[in-house]
């Protein structure tokens, strides 16, 4: 499969890997993941835990309610279809016994009703086959973010551009930057990842929602005013675009 080649390059990559931010000195996040593919599993184990994520993956749908019934976790990320039980069964029964955790399902279905479907379940995100590690990672850090998960008090930081999750404070230097919610959500999204390439798909996906005209002007509209007012003062350029393919953020 592609998305496991991709995370094996991932995993090899210590150039990619010296982009993320560690959290060595936190408290570690446990996840859940229930993947019955072993390739898959086991990349994706490998993957968030060069991320000092605390993962404990099982086989099916059935070893992963049984391990909810003994522990506690931060992050469930959910295969659709898995023996014993599919994701959207562990999904309603862990809500149905008032686990709150939040819950992100992987699949290949990319239908409009499977999303509706797995969300009408009790998931909070759903992601589609084949995706990026980039993302991945990204709507693992959103979904503990929005739990509160004390992970995400990190500010994020490429150069002198500084990103508080928790206040929503931006800050070039020591200068204030008033953004919009849409200006930051999009500015964090850039930086919860620097140096990698987020398509335009991504982030119309992330950003304004799944059936939103990739076509749309707006993204180029935001770009510019994310460059405005991050480069107010003559600073160097942080936002950068990747003609054909996407936006990043880094430093020059």
């Amino acid at each position: 499969m592609s998305e496991v080649r991709e995370w094996q390059e991932y995993v090899q990559d210590s150039q990619t890997l010296a982009g993320y931010r560690y959290r060595e000195d936190m408290e570690s996040v446990k996840v859940l993941m229930a993947e019955d593919d072993p390739s898959v599993r086991k990349a994706v184990q490998r993957v968030l835990e060069l991320e000092k994520y605390d993962v404990t993956a099982v086989n099916d749908g059935r070893q992963a309610l049984e391990t909810l019934e003994q522990q506690k976790f931060d992050l469930i990320v959910l295969d659709v279809m898995m023996p014993f039980a599919d994701g959207l069964t562990v999904c309603r029964e862990s809500r149905h016994r008032g686990i709150t955790t939040p819950i992100l399902l992987l699949t290949a279905r990319h239908e409009v009703g499977d999303r509706v479907a797995g969300l009408d379940a009790g998931a909070d995100d759903y992601l589609v086959k084949p995706f990026e590690v980039d993302e991945l990672l990204a709507r693992c850090r959103a979904l503990l973010r929005r739990s509160g998960n004390t992970e995400n008090s990190t500010l994020l930081r490429v150069g002198d551009l500084t990103l508080n999750p928790q206040t929503r404070e931006v800050k070039r230097g020591s200068r204030d930057i008033q953004l919009t919610k849409t200006e930051f959500d999009l500015l964090e999204l850039l930086m919860e990842t620097p140096n990698a390439v987020i398509t335009r798909e991504q982030i119309y996906e992330t950003i304004w929602g799944y059936n939103f005209e990739t076509s749309s002007k707006s993204l180029d509209v935001y770009i510019g005013y994310l460059r405005r007012k991050t480069e107010e003062n003559n600073e160097s350029r942080i936002v950068y675009t990747i003609r054909g393919v996407g936006y990043t953020v880094k430093t020059a």
